[in-house]
C-alpha cells in the first residue's frame, strides 16, 4: 500500500504524530499547515486522500472540502475531517460539504487508520487487495500487468507493447 495522504492541520505536533503513525502503516504522507497551502499541494499532485482539520487560518477545512467538491479533478477525492468540533451540527455540515468521514479529536489512532483503510479500499478496491497486487484500477481504467491487459469500463483496449510498457511504468510510479 503506497497511497498518498495529505494531512492538513495548523497543529504541528498533531501533524508530526499522525505522519509518524501513518508512515508506519505504509502510507506516503505530505503535510500542510492550512487550507490555502493544501489546495496548492493538491493542484500540483493529487493525493489519494486528504485529512482536514476544520479550524485553520486562511482557508478553513469546510471551505477546502467545498472547493474540492466543486472541481472536476478533485470531485471524487477522499476526504476525512479530523477536528475538535464535535457538535452534531458541525458533523452534519462536514458531511454536507462533502467529507466522506468525520472523526473528532481526541481520536483513537487505530480507529482512524482503520477508517482510512476502509475508505481507500472502497475507492481503490483492486489496488488495495494483496491477492491482486499486479492489477491497478483508477476509476473505470483497469490495468492487469500479469495478463498485459487494459480495460476501460470492462472493454479491452488494444495497445502496442510500447504503449502498454509506458502505461505500466506510469501507473507503477
Amino acid at each position: 500500500m503506497n497511497n498518498r495522504i495529505l494531512l492538513v492541520d495548523d497543529d504541528q505536533e498533531l501533524l508530526a504524530a499522525l505522519e509518524l503513525k501513518l508512515g508506519k502503516e505504509g502510507f506516503q504522507i505530505e503535510t500542510a499547515p492550512d487550507g490555502e497551502v493544501a489546495l496548492e499541494i493538491i493542484r500540483k499532485k493529487l493525493p489519494d486522500l486528504v485529512i482536514l482539520d476544520v479550524n485553520m487560518p486562511k482557508v478553513n477545512g469546510m471551505e477546502v472540502c467545498k472547493t474540492l467538491r466543486s472541481a472536476d479533478q478533485t470531485r471524487d477525492l477522499a476526504v476525512i475531517m479530523l477536528t475538535a468540533r464535535d457538535d452534531e451540527i458541525d458533523r452534519v455540515l462536514g458531511l454536507e460539504f462533502g467529507a466522506d468521514d468525520y472523526v473528532t479529536k481526541p481520536y483513537n489512532a487505530r480507529e482512524l487508520i482503520l477508517r482510512i483503510k476502509a475508505l481507500l479500499k472502497r475507492i481503490f478496491p483492486v489496488q488495495n487487495n494483496p491477492t491482486t497486487k499486479n492489477i491497478f484500477q483508477i476509476g473505470t481504467l483497469t490495468i492487469d500487468l500479469d495478463k498485459h491487459e487494459v480495460r476501460v469500463d470492462k472493454e479491452v483496449i488494444e495497445l502496442t507493447l510500447t504503449e502498454f510498457k509506458l502505461l505500466a511504468h506510469l501507473i507503477q510510479n
